[in-house]
């Protein structure tokens, strides 16, 4: 046993595991593979290495290289393999090393994946997870931080999922794996090693398309994603000090988004601030923005504000400054609740 999956199997008194988000994500595989024997596994450094963030660290050694194998650096191929081998009965986990570089494999995953159901009239379907690190604040650049879920979103055909937790990385990905359609798995990677989360030690799915509500309250709703939502709450902790209540929702899945509980959440705190890393223009939040105002305009008290990404190239060494921490967060709440 190695010393990762030593701590995965430690439970505690009160029957949980203390994994940090990719030790959950790590969890989550082996049991998707240890219940399945259709889940394959494969991607560059996903074998020996376990990766380039070792998110797949030992897998190789418990399942061995027919179900868990290196590829050659070929986005593309690594795609169009997996839907080959998703349209043929095979469940293929696929990992891209950074989401930046989902373009070689745009194609594939667009034109092929997002398609077979319907060109097909249902005779097949892609049951594949394409599994990527995303998004900044670990100063990769501009070719190692960027936060691309939009491209997909706008793709009929695809699911597309982007937890924040530990608990959720686990349940989210193993419902990605069971899922009958495409699924493209953004995974934060400054999440990765950033905090430890007490879960279950027994089996359970996050169902995808339903969002957490992280915190209850009744003046202002913040709604996020991804690697947003620590500094989304520690926003409303510095206004819960200021006397404002605030309603904090991790949405968790983009496609399908859980508009039923960001629509509950408007149509009680009058006023809404969504955040999200991407770029500002044709970010995922401006289809939630226009779904609000559509359904609960004459409810609401305030504009709905976006606080985003820059629309720039993602620099080098600013990702304070780029990504939108608790400080614009505040400012932002301020605008809304000044309103009249």
């Amino acid at each position: 046993m190695t010393a990762l999956q030593e701590k995965q199997t430690t439970v505690s008194a009160t029957g949980t595991l203390s994994l940090n988000f990719i030790q959950a994500l790590n969890l989550g595989i082996r049991e998707e593979m240890r219940r399945d024997e259709t889940v394959v596994l494969f991607g560059e450094d996903v074998g020996a290495r376990g990766g380039v963030f070792l998110a797949t660290e030992g897998i190789q050694a418990e399942f061995g290289k027919k179900r868990v194998f290196d590829t050659p650096l070929s986005e593309a191929s690594i795609v169009g393999a997996a839907v080959g081998m998703a349209v043929r009965g095979m469940r293929p986990i696929a990992e891209i090393q950074f989401a930046d570089y989902m373009g070689p494999a745009f194609d594939q995953i667009i034109s092929q994946a997002a398609k077979i159901r319907y060109r097909s009239g249902a005779q097949f379907t892609a049951p594949l997870v394409i599994r990527t690190p995303s998004g900044g604040g670990v100063r990769g650049g501009h070719h190692h931080s960027q936060s691309p879920e939009s491209y997909f979103t706008h793709t009929p055909g695809l699911k597309v999922v982007m937890p924040s937790t530990p608990y959720d990385a686990r349940g989210l990905l193993k419902a990605a794996v069971r899922s009958d359609d495409p699924v493209i798995f953004f995974e934060p990677k400054r999440l990765y090693r950033a905090f430890k989360e007490d879960i279950p030690a027994e089996d359970y799915v996050v169902e995808l398309g339903k969002a957490k509500v992280r915190q209850e309250g009744a003046d202002l709703t913040i709604v996020g994603y991804g690697g947003v939502m620590p500094d989304a709450m520690k926003a409303a902790a510095a206004l819960q000090g200021e006397g404002v209540s605030v309603e904090v929702i991790d949405l968790r899945s983009l496609v399908p988004w859980d508009k039923e509980t960001v629509l509950a959440s408007v149509a009680k705190t009058g006023r809404v601030l969504l955040v999200s890393e991407a770029p500002r223009i044709s970010n995922f939040m401006g289809e939630v923005a226009y779904s609000i105002q559509e359904e609960l305009f004459d409810q609401l008290l305030a504009p709905v504000l976006q606080v985003a990404g820059f629309d720039t190239p993602y620099p080098y060494v600013q990702d304070k400054i780029y990504l939108p921490g608790p400080n614009r967060m505040v400012r932002a709440a301020a605008k809304l609740l000044g309103y009249a």
